[in-house]
């Protein structure tokens, strides 16, 4: 089978010590199942770019530079459809696993979300949930979620 590929961009660089170990303690469980890699986009604050507007422009410059081409693009927004972790590893299996691409990238907006253009474009939309999460906490949840996807699709226990 083909290398399976899983790019997460996500706008922000993580600080904080916690924020990093609970990252990589999930990157770690997921190298057996697919190769992950985290692209992070510099944030912009609207008072330095004049407005919120300028500095989603300015990050979605940022992020389209990361992206790959002929990969499932999924945008994390809370306007996005839920979806169980069920949902999530039927996702990975249909978009990853049993697809021709074996690539998928996840992009994570910053505090005031995502450019409307980005949304527009994504191959789908996914919500974490309606709370709202802060995007360091959003980038665990998800690389969690995407290791249950994958324990959820080869029958192993510990998404029960």
């Amino acid at each position: 089978m083909a290398t399976l590929k899983i790019d997460i961009i996500a706008v922000g660089k993580l600080k904080e010590r916690f924020w990093m170990d609970a990252c990589n303690e999930y990157l770690k469980r997921l190298a057996p199942f697919a190769s992950v890699n985290v692209k992070e986009v510099d944030d912009v604050s609207p008072d330095k770019a004049g407005t919120r507007e300028k500095a989603l422009e300015l990050e979605e410059v940022g992020i389209r530079k990361k992206l790959t081409s002929n990969s499932f693009v999924v945008l994390l927004d809370q306007q996005g459809r839920e979806h169980s972790s069920e949902q999530i590893a039927e996702l990975v299996k249909t978009r990853l696993i049993e697809s021709s691409i074996h690539h998928i990238t996840f992009v994570i907006g910053g505090s005031d979300g995502l450019a409307s253009s980005l949304l527009k474009e994504a191959d789908e939309c996914l919500s974490l949930g309606p709370v709202t999460l802060p995007h360091n906490l959003a980038r665990v949840v998800l690389l969690e979620q995407l290791y249950r996807a994958f324990k959820i699709i080869r029958g192993e226990p510990y998404h029960k």
